[in-house]
């Protein structure tokens, strides 16, 4: 097993439909404890991997292990699935009372009466919807029947817990307000937790481990920082939003550092590489400082460029800057420095950014 404390792990997965290969993992495990989220675009494979997982699908090949035990050799699927729980996007509810919902996969496996009540009732006042209990689940919001599936799901006390992208369909403040619940209950259970979504940030904030998917393919797997600040190669950075990757080619060289020509440009960088070599400088937005002096400013910064502002896009509590430096590049400002330094569109500024800031991938000749 890759880890002592290993649930789950899986050797050599594939799944075909209509003869195309729809998903191929050679190696993947889960630790007991953690939550891991599978993140990509849609279509890159992340519900036919939780359907797989959790056996509602069968692969072509592949082993699946949970714990020390082969599933479906010497551990049963049945066996295997009655230890998991899994959460869909559309609440799957029957048409019959929120209490009974919650309660109907305790009664499915026979537990006691005394037992299920006892499970319902905490679940419901975890997700605080015991108000709604004799409700019947065809009257429910979209944000109460989430709440209901999910309560369901944790009256199980699952050994994996899987969620397939349960907030994608829920308005802002009703998705907001069930991942704060469903993060406390996280942290109070303990629940292991497989957890698909397209939405980085709700991976950033629950997960232990993040696995960016496309293709039917896991392309990269690990901490959450490290997978946002070092991706392994273009197509993870620009969907963990790093918006500005300028692909170019290694002209100098000095130590750890070296320069980059990029369209007729030059970048300074960190990092192990070779004269002649093609890469690709990823630089995150919220490392670009925008400067209004000539000279950029007092600053430590190796890289200093005058540039014109193309547009700006209001984003909140930010204001998202995109420039013509000789290179697309793209720069966050607060809201004060945006009135600050009265940036707009047409007027010309210094883009400051550290030779350290820049994630560089060698990318192949």
């Amino acid at each position: 097993m890759s880890e002592l404390r290993t649930i789950l792990e899986v050797k050599n997965l594939e799944l075909k439909r209509g003869g195309t290969l729809v998903l191929d993992v050679p190696s993947f495990f889960l630790r007991r404890g953690e939550i891991l989220s599978l993140i990509g675009p849609n279509g890159a494979g992340k519900t036919t991997l939780l359907q797989t997982l959790s056996y509602l699908l069968k692969p072509l090949r592949g082993e699946l292990f949970f714990g020390e035990k082969k599933v479906g050799v010497n551990h049963s699927a049945l066996e295997y699935r009655r230890k998991l729980a899994m959460v869909f996007q559309e609440p799957l509810l029957f048409d019959t009372t929120v209490f009974n919902n919650i309660a109907s996969g305790l009664r499915i496996r026979g537990t006691e009466k005394s037992e299920i009540h006892s499970r319902v009732t905490e679940q419901l006042e975890r997700f605080g919807i015991k108000h709604l209990s004799t409700r019947s689940a065809r009257t429910l919001s979209g944000g109460e029947a989430q709440r209901t599936s999910l309560a369901r799901a944790f009256a199980l006390q699952p050994e994996i817990l899987f969620l397939d992208e349960p907030f994608a369909s829920l308005d802002p403040p009703t998705r907001t307000s069930l991942i704060e619940d469903l993060e406390s209950v996280l942290q109070q259970t303990r629940t292991t937790t497989i957890f698909a979504t397209h939405d980085r940030l709700e991976a950033l904030r629950l997960s232990n481990r993040i696995a960016v998917m496309n293709k039917g393919s896991i392309l990269q797997i690990g901490s959450p920082e490290e997978v946002m600040n070092h991706p392994i190669n273009e197509f993870v950075a620009s969907f963990v939003g790093i918006e500005t990757i300028l692909s170019g080619k290694v002209v100098k060289k000095n130590g750890g550092s070296f320069v980059a020509s990029i369209s007729e440009h030059e970048i300074e960088a960190v990092g192990e590489v070779e004269l002649g070599e093609p890469v690709a400088l990823c630089i995150r937005p919220e490392n670009v400082t925008l400067s209004i002096n000539p000279d950029g400013g007092v600053t430590s910064a190796r890289n200093v460029f005058p540039g014109k502002i193309i547009r700006v896009t209001p984003m909140g509590l930010f204001h998202k800057v995109q420039l013509d430096c000789g290179f697309p590049l793209v720069a966050y400002v607060t809201n004060h420095s945006l009135e600050n330094l009265s940036l707009g569109e047409g007027k010309r500024v210094r883009a400051l950014f550290k030779a350290t800031a820049i994630h560089v991938v060698r990318t192949k000749k």
